[in-house]
């Protein structure tokens, strides 16, 4: 029995050895799995909003919650909490992917990123302009940034339904152009979605970013002065008037992305504490018994963590509780539409929803599709090998999948018209639902590609 217990758990764990992801890979699996969770708890959401658990819903996400520090104090709503605080850290990993796709990903080489990055810039200016041909002069007119955006999580979750229909480059392509997609809302959030500015503040969030920046600038490595200065930028930009989220993407772009030592030194330090390891072990001892291994163990540890990036170990590690619960959260509480079927045509049939839908599904397509198609054909950007026309029009379906950028985006646009805020989010979840569908249908026939 007792060699039984040994053996299966370092069996499943050879195994698990045996299954090593790149981070591209582990990114994408994780996308993949958030986006399904994501869309249970949109649904969740709507069934919260149209069932007889409506004014409860609505009695939670109003709920005042206060922080005091002394004579100071935050109370906000459990609502504007999710959406003003917890958000900052989905923008912090935002943050970090915009700076590692920049530095070492889809976006390092500029050959390899023009494409990308005119898809993506077409993908946001045409929408945009469809929203505005319904709605320029109406009520709805502050709404026209919401077709922009692209849902990274539930984009990626369709692609990987279709497996080895679509190439790994095809995948890499809808990542960067979501990135650059990301960035562009970040910039639309902090110039258009800005309420009348307190300077004082905005001096104090400057400051904030200042010592920010020393930190990295002296080679600061560990991640707890990034988050109580980040902290303290978000304080100040929450008072600014400017949106506190984008203190997360401020803070994320200085945290460092170099490690302490080269390869070479990081190779030959791990067979040398690999040959210690080995000489350590005594027959029939554990590693609890052994405290000459435990010492190197934590030695193999430090070393990779001095080669490993500050930037890598904080995406790594958030990643997933942004993923699995800051997001998911975020669509609970902002999801639920309330649906009276009575007046459901006059909703659907309203310039803002029908500028969202339009914009998402039609005005993404083209914009992606037709900006590339204009850059290959002028011979300023090339196709990745594996990769084909047709497949990127799949993909600028699939970039119509705005839902949570989107909505983010609609909450600040219509902050004060419930009305309009409602019609908003039905545009963006059926046009979310079209697109999705399309691009999956689209993808699924289209195929080919090298599968790399």
């Amino acid at each position: 029995m007792k060699n039984f217990e040994i053996l299966q758990p370092t069996t499943r764990i050879a195994r698990g050895f045996s299954k090593i992801r790149t981070p591209f890979e582990e990114f994408i699996h994780d996308e993949a799995s958030s986006g399904l969770l994501l869309m249970a708890c949109a649904i969740l959401a709507m069934v919260f909003a149209n069932s007889g658990l409506s004014s409860l819903y609505d009695t939670v996400l109003h709920t005042k919650v206060t922080l005091q520090f002394g004579t100071f104090g935050l109370s906000y709503s459990i609502h504007h909490w999710i959406n003003d605080g917890l958000m900052a850290l989905f923008f912090f990993v935002v943050g970090l992917e915009i700076k590692r796709e920049i530095l070492v990903g889809e976006l390092a080489d500029l050959r390899q990123a023009v494409l990308p990055i005119v898809a993506a810039i077409g993908g946001m200016v045409v929408p945009a302009l469809f929203f505005l041909l319904l709605n320029i002069g109406g009520e709805g007119q502050a709404g026209w940034a919401i077709p922009m955006a692209t849902d990274i999580a539930f984009a990626i979750g369709v692609m990987v339904l279709l497996g080895d229909r679509v190439p790994k480059v095809l995948i890499g392509f809808l990542l960067a152009l979501a990135i650059v997609d990301d960035l562009g809302a970040i910039i639309i959030i902090a110039l258009f979605y800005t309420s009348a500015i307190a300077w004082w503040a905005l001096g104090w969030a400057a400051v904030f970013l200042f010592l920010l920046i020393c930190c990295n600038r002296a080679g600061i490595r560990r991640p707890l002065p990034y988050f109580l200065l980040g902290g303290g930028l978000w304080l100040m930009m929450l008072q600014s008037g400017i949106h506190a989220t984008l203190a997360g993407v401020l803070t994320a772009l200085t945290v460092p992305a170099n490690s302490k030592c080269l390869p070479d030194m990081f190779t030959a330090q791990m067979e040398r504490l690999t040959e210690k390891f080995k000489k350590a072990e005594h027959s029939g001892k554990t590693i609890m018994e052994n405290s000459e291994q435990q010492a190197i163990l934590q030695n193999f540890e430090t070393t990779v963590h001095a080669m490993e990036t500050p930037l890598q170990q904080l995406e790594h590690q958030l990643h997933l509780w942004v993923s699995f619960l800051v997001v998911p959260i975020f669509a609970l509480a902002n999801a639920g539409v309330r649906i009276e079927l009575a007046t459901l045509a006059e909703s659907l049939m309203h310039p803002v929803t029908l500028g969202i839908v339009v914009g998402l599904v039609g005005g993404k397509f083209l914009g992606v599709f037709g900006f590339s198609w204009l850059v290959i054909r002028l011979g300023v950007a090339r196709l990745p090998q594996g990769m084909s026309l047709s497949q990127i029009g799949g993909v600028g379906l699939l970039a119509g999948i705005g839902f949570t950028m989107a909505i983010f985006i609609g909450e600040l646009a219509f902050v004060e018209q419930p009305e309009l805020l409602t019609n908003a989010k039905m545009g963006i979840i059926a046009a979310s639902l079209l697109a999705g569908s399309g691009g999956y249908f689209w993808l699924s026939k289209v195929g080919g590609g090298e599968r790399k």
